[in-house]
């Protein structure tokens, strides 16, 4: 059962914005991914309050590097979408499970990241959950 409202473009689009910032990582650095961006429509707190939908968090402006490059244009294959689809099934993996933010330092991962703590790094890709009491409903919404 879908933890937010999926059409088929909007699983394309979730996968392909997958593939274009994690597949270097594998298929589970590719739905950890897929778990902040969950968690954005979800949460409604911090600077995801407009956030609805798949296509308002993957086009949301500065949020993904992916969508300014060309690689996040190419296609969503089979496996791809696959994994966007356990990712709106409300599939979660530490150290994304309640994360908000990631992101993939040039050498260790920092402490804070817009002030939110690190939790746990995977790979290449370091994951930060929201702190406070305006953040809450990330832990509590699946």
């Amino acid at each position: 059962m879908a933890v937010v409202k999926a059409t088929e473009k909007d699983i394309d689009l979730l996968a392909r914005l997958l593939r274009a910032e994690a597949e270097g990582e594998g298929q589970l650095g590719m739905l950890l991914v897929g778990n902040v961006g969950i968690n954005r429509v979800r949460a409604d707190c911090s600077d995801f309050t407009d956030i609805r939908n798949i296509s308002q968090m993957v086009y949301q402006p500065h949020a993904f590097e992916a969508t300014i490059h060309g690689y996040f244009y190419q296609r969503a294959r089979g496996v791809d979408k696959r994994l966007a689809r356990r990712a709106i099934d409300g599939y979660r993996h530490w150290p994304a499970k309640y994360s908000l933010w990631y992101f993939r330092p040039e050498g260790d991962c920092p402490a804070t990241w817009y002030d939110q703590p690190l939790v746990g790094r995977y790979k290449l890709h370091c994951f930060y959950e929201p702190t406070g009491e305006t953040c809450d409903a990330v832990y509590h919404t699946f």
